[in-house]
Order: structure tokens, then C-alpha cells, then sequence
């Protein structure tokens, strides 16, 4: 999954922001805020599928220019939440019963 995240962050900005066909006209460090290539509505856009697509829950206070403003950012962000999430116990809410979200009951 070396270069695996960085291509599916590129094809997304192409055909979800961009709305174009073709290879990724920048590098993987433009600025994509600097440059004006996405504006914060599309900001939460890459949330979204950073969400989606990794099963990564954003905290407010990750949405920086320093985890969403280029490529190689959002991959590296990406890449230390999933090791993160890897490493951490899961976490038990300690309740118990029926859970409608889930779709079963908690032992």
C-alpha cells in the first residue's frame, strides 16, 4: 500500500473536485489550497472520503492545512491514523444491551 493511498487520493480529487479525465496534473506536494485547486467546501469532501474509504474517523481538530492541503499530506494523515488504529485496543463504552446502530445485543 506504498503508493496505493496517494493514487486513490489523486483519482478521487480528478473525478470528484477536478471533474477531469486523464493523469493528475500536480505533484503529490502542491499546495492544493495555496493554489486554489480546492476550496473548504471540497476540504470537506476529502474528509469524507478519507472517512469512507479508510474508515477513519476525523476528528475536528485534524482538519488542518497540515493533514488535508496536498496529496502527500492527507497520504501521510492517512497512513499514521490507520497505524494508530492498529495499535490502539478498541475501545469498550461499557454498555450493555441491545444496540440498534450495530444491529445486536452487547454482551
Amino acid at each position: 500500500m506504498n503508493a496505493q493511498i496517494e493514487e486513490e487520493i489523486r483519482t478521487y480529487i480528478l473525478e470528484n473536485i477536478l471533474f477531469i479525465k486523464g493523469k493528475y496534473p500536480y505533484a503529490d506536494s502542491t499546495s492544493l489550497l495555496g493554489e486554489g485547486i480546492i476550496d473548504s467546501m471540497n476540504v470537506l469532501e476529502l474528509v469524507t472520503f478519507t472517512e469512507n474509504q479508510y474508515g477513519i474517523e476525523v476528528e475536528d481538530a485534524d482538519i488542518t492545512p497540515d493533514h488535508f492541503d496536498s496529496v502527500e499530506k492527507l497520504a501521510q494523515y492517512i497512513r499514521q491514523s490507520l497505524s494508530q488504529a492498529k495499535s490502539s485496543p478498541k475501545k469498550n463504552d461499557g454498555k450493555q444491551g441491545f444496540s440498534p446502530a450495530l444491529g445486536e445485543i452487547r454482551p
